[in-house]
């Protein structure tokens, strides 16, 4: 993986929350990079797991598979996955493909943690 294949990923946590903010566009190269990240999140098994994608302007398909990947691994361990702030193009994607019936999908960050 050389240095476009990575994407910055702040993360923090909130009450228990483990809340994740990728920064810039998850396409191929750099969804490998979100995936790997995430995996060690919830290796620590957290209760709720917050994906911020204020910051995410653009996700191809790879991106999304990474999410569903992310949200089965929450659901076969007993937490749950939320994801927040998708901006047009990211929320559109999600739409046409129908995932926001199977996503839970908030606004805000702070919506998140109470869901």
């Amino acid at each position: 993986m050389n240095d476009a294949d990575y994407i910055e990923i702040k993360t923090r946590i909130v009450d228990g929350t483990t809340i994740l903010s990728p920064m810039g566009e998850i396409d191929l190269s750099r969804a490998p990079s979100l995936r790997t990240h995430i995996s060690a999140v919830q290796a620590k098994r957290p209760r709720r797991l917050i994906i911020d994608l204020t910051a995410v302007p653009y996700m191809d398909s790879s991106g999304v598979a990474t999410l569903i990947e992310a949200m089965q691994t929450a659901r076969r361990s007993g937490g749950k996955l939320v994801l927040c702030a998708l901006q047009e193009k990211v929320r559109s994607i999600f739409e046409i493909a129908r995932l926001e019936t199977v996503f839970t999908i908030v606004n805000t960050t702070d919506e998140g943690l109470t869901v």
